[in-house]
This record gives structure tokens, sequence and C-alpha cells, in this order.
């Protein structure tokens, strides 16, 4: 499922939901990530690994930039700002894996079938409406934050706006399993 605004393509090769850990791949476009979503910041409940298949990749782990080559990875801890860029002029396909799983494979599913599903929803940037991405995250929520603004501030901020996001006819295209839902 690609992104069209930031050349951003998820390829989920691994189905099944396991409590242990997410993983999928993600082949960025030559200047992909250049814009749209990928900002600085932290996933307080998960460690993220990244592993370079091909191609170069810019990390920027708390603000120091790691380039990452092929066969090369890197683990984030939870907590840690950082966000991914292609790093070179041609192509960049990496596997990305957070342990433990949560709902991860859920949460960026939903991300990549409402940017192709409902691009007119989003900014020439790629950037979803507040409202919208305010709906996503307080249903994940914990799977991820901006590193600008206190956790405690967001959590709030997305529950406020998360019913003005279904007033206004936002719906997720891949909802959380609830606790207790099989």
């Amino acid at each position: 499922m690609t992104n069209p605004f930031n050349g951003e393509t998820f390829v989920f090769t691994q189905v099944d939901e396991v409590p242990e850990f997410a993983q999928f791949d993600v082949h960025l476009a030559r200047g992909g990530m250049l814009t749209g979503t990928g900002m600085h910041h932290v996933h307080p409940y998960a460690d993220e690994a990244f592993t370079v298949r091909e191609g170069k990749l810019i990390l920027s782990i708390d603000g120091v930039r790691r380039t990452l080559e092929p066969g090369q990875g890197f683990l984030v801890r939870r907590g840690v700002p950082h966000h991914v860029r292609n790093g070179h002029d041609g192509e960049t396909l990496f596997t990305c894996r957070f342990t433990p799983g949560h709902q991860y494979l859920r949460f960026f599913l939903n991300m990549a079938l409402g940017a192709e599903r409902h691009p007119e929803r989003y900014d020439p940037r790629g950037e979803p409406p507040l409202v919208l991405r305010a709906l996503a995250l307080h249903a994940y929520a914990g799977h991820g934050y901006t590193a600008a603004l206190p956790i405690w501030f967001q959590r709030a901020l997305f529950a406020l706006l998360a019913p003005v996001a279904r007033l206004r006819g936002y719906r997720l295209d891949v909802p959380p399993v609830r606790a207790g839902r099989g």
C-alpha cells in the first residue's frame, strides 16, 4: 500500500498479529519521506528495530543522525524520539519490527489504507487533518506520539478531538481490536 504523498510503500509480510512482535517492510521511493508524516515521534511502549535491505536509510535518533546501509540495523528503544528518511538518491527498502507487537500491524495498515483510499483528506504534504490524526491516535493509544509535545497533553487532546472527527464523518479503515473481542 503506497502513500501517494511521501513515496512510502508498506509491504505487510507478516499478516498474523502476535503479541511478541509486529514486522513489515517499508519501501521508500526516490526522495521518499521528505514530506508528510515522517516527524520526530516516540513509541512509549515498544522498541522499534530497523534493518536496511537495499539502499540507505537516514535514522535520526534523539537528534543524532545515522546512515544505515544494506545489512545494517539499529534498535530504537521505547520512548526515544526518532524519525527516518531515504538516505540517498535511489530507492530504499527496510524492515521495521516492533517489540512487543501490540497492534502495530493494524495501526500502520490503518495509516497506509487511509492515505491510499482517501487522498482527498490529506494536504499537499501528505498530512491528515488534526481531527483525523486524533481519531487514529486516540483509538491506538500508546502506539505513537509526536516528540514535540508532552504525551499527557496529546492523550487529552486526542480524546477531545476524536468525537469531533466522528461527527465530521471520519472513520478508521482498520479499527483496533478491543480486549474481550475475538
